[in-house]
């Protein structure tokens, strides 16, 4: 019996010089992605202001944060000074996310919604000023990060659900 081929052929761009030219672009300047992702963002976070957010605004939330910390890794000048800050709305969103699964509502307090607030408006400029290069290495730290198990899981305890996942 003969044996398989482990060789697996890479994928082959057809157009490299517009592939260059669109990792160049300011992600907050493109339709799809920028103004897209934003309105998505802003979305969630009202919706769980108003005290109607779903488990998929908890996750649209902790990847904006989780976004946010990845993209001060990469750059320095995108907010490496507000560390703190997005570590403390890190913290606001798990802890809103353990407990909207164990009262079934996700509701911040005062001190977590502006913290979450504040880096919102810090994730807005971030991808303002980031190229889509940056974003796509920014994505690939925090797949990296979930895939390594450093983040932090909310787990409801009553089912087998998957985790939220949380830096």
């Amino acid at each position: 019996m003969k044996k398989k081929s482990k060789y697996k052929p890479r994928g082959v761009r057809y157009d490299n010089m517009s592939w260059l030219i669109a990792g160049m672009k300011k992600v907050g300047n493109l339709p799809t992605a920028g103004v897209a992702l934003k309105l998505k963002n802003r979305e969630a976070l009202d919706s769980i202001l108003t005290g109607q957010g779903t488990k998929e605004h908890v996750d649209v939330l902790i990847s904006a944060v989780n976004m946010s910390e990845a993209l001060i890794r990469i750059r320095d000048d995108l907010g490496r000074d507000w560390a703190e800050e997005i570590r403390a709305a890190q913290d606001a969103v798990y802890a809103m996310g353990v407990r909207g699964y164990e009262k079934g509502s996700f509701l911040f307090t005062g001190p977590e919604m502006t913290a979450v607030k504040l880096i919102m408006d810090l994730h807005d400029s971030q991808l303002d000023e980031c190229t889509v290069r940056e974003m796509e290495q920014a994505l690939f730290i925090v797949e990296e990060e979930l895939r390594m198990r450093k983040a932090r899981s909310i787990v409801k305890t009553r089912t087998a659900q998957s985790p939220l996942p949380c830096a």
